[in-house]
């Protein structure tokens, strides 16, 4: 699989990303073995990049992905690139956001010891935490780098401006924004900026949670434990309205010779200054299906003729995830 130096900092990291964030328990039960077998066939279609967090089931996602890894990950540690996140915190029912050097290095530690390995190679602040002044978040942080413990310091769903901010305290090398066909906002300033100042730019939700890979049809409802249930992309008359594009999109895909979830992940591999698209598997097909998404040409005329079938589609925005 192509691989690409992600943003200015020195790793090599394939194009596609293998996400976990369905192993921690918001997109329902977790069948452990398929997760194994998941995380297996994307090491098999050769990809090196892993993503997962702390708020991923605290602990289990992360647990997940060190046991499909397996002894690779102890062997040939500098063959395979592994991202967490970490800055919520649970307290009760509520899930808070929490950047204090207390917590992050708490975070940090209890990582390592969930992922199996003795240092992370991008460290991500999960969420912006307004309760906590960036130049505290950044001290942690360097102190954690100076430790070896974390290489790399990201951030996950930041603005701009809350990404500058923190950039002048210590350097933010990767962000990993929400972003995908139905979802463009990224596109208006944060990614300009990104790439402005080279930094490395893994976005999730490439598929919008599904919704891009050609499983669903009219009428289809979600289980109540999957988060997507309670969202507006997935349900009533935008979720309708939304399938028809997607059936529109299938026939562009067809057309290539591919399909709509390789369609889909390959429109954000061919936006300037994406260099990794994170994408999610529950089984080893899911994986298989859209990895060969690293491999596909879109023309501009193909970005066009896309654009032209965007144009009927229901958006969203704000929050992510989207609910």
């Amino acid at each position: 699989m192509e691989q690409t130096r992600l943003g200015r900092t020195d790793l090599l990291v394939s194009r596609i990303c293998f996400g976990t964030w369905q192993f921690g328990g918001d997109w329902g039960e977790v069948d452990r073995d398929e997760a194994l077998a998941a995380i297996r066939s994307a090491r098999e279609a050769g990809i090196n990049f892993f993503d997962t967090a702390q708020g991923y089931g605290f602990g289990m996602s992360e647990q997940i992905l060190s046991e499909g890894l397996g002894d690779e990950l102890r062997t040939h540690r500098a063959d395979l690139v592994i991202a967490t996140k970490g800055g919520l915190r649970p307290d009760g029912d509520d899930l808070l956001r929490d950047s204090s050097p207390g917590w992050l290095r708490q975070g940090v530690e209890e990582s390592l010891g969930h992922l199996g390995v003795d240092h992370i190679d991008i460290y991500q602040v999960h969420w912006p935490d307004s309760d906590t002044p960036f130049e505290e978040t950044a001290g942690a942080l360097a102190e954690l780098v100076r430790e070896g413990k974390i290489r790399h310091v990201g951030v996950s769903n930041f603005s701009t401006a809350q990404m500058a901010e923190l950039d002048r305290s210590i350097s933010v090398e990767t962000t990993q924004p929400p972003y995908h066909l139905f979802r463009r906002d990224f596109e208006h300033e944060e990614l300009p900026w990104c790439r402005e100042h080279e930094v490395g730019v893994l976005v999730y939700g490439p598929l919008a949670h599904g919704l891009l890979s050609g499983r669903f049809q009219p009428g289809d409802t979600l289980p109540d434990d999957d988060w997507r249930s309670g969202t507006d992309l997935f349900s009533g008359d935008a979720f309708e309205r939304n399938l028809e594009v997607v059936a529109r999109l299938e026939q562009i895909a067809e057309a290539h010779g591919h399909t709509v979830a390789q369609l889909a992940v390959a429109w954000t591999l061919a936006r300037p200054g994406v260099h990794c698209a994170i994408v999610g598997a529950r089984r080893p097909a899911h994986i298989e299906g859209t990895a060969a998404a690293a491999g596909a040409e879109l023309s501009d005329g193909d970005m066009e003729e896309i654009d032209e079938v965007m144009a009927g589609a229901v958006t969203v925005g704000g929050p992510s995830p989207e609910m």
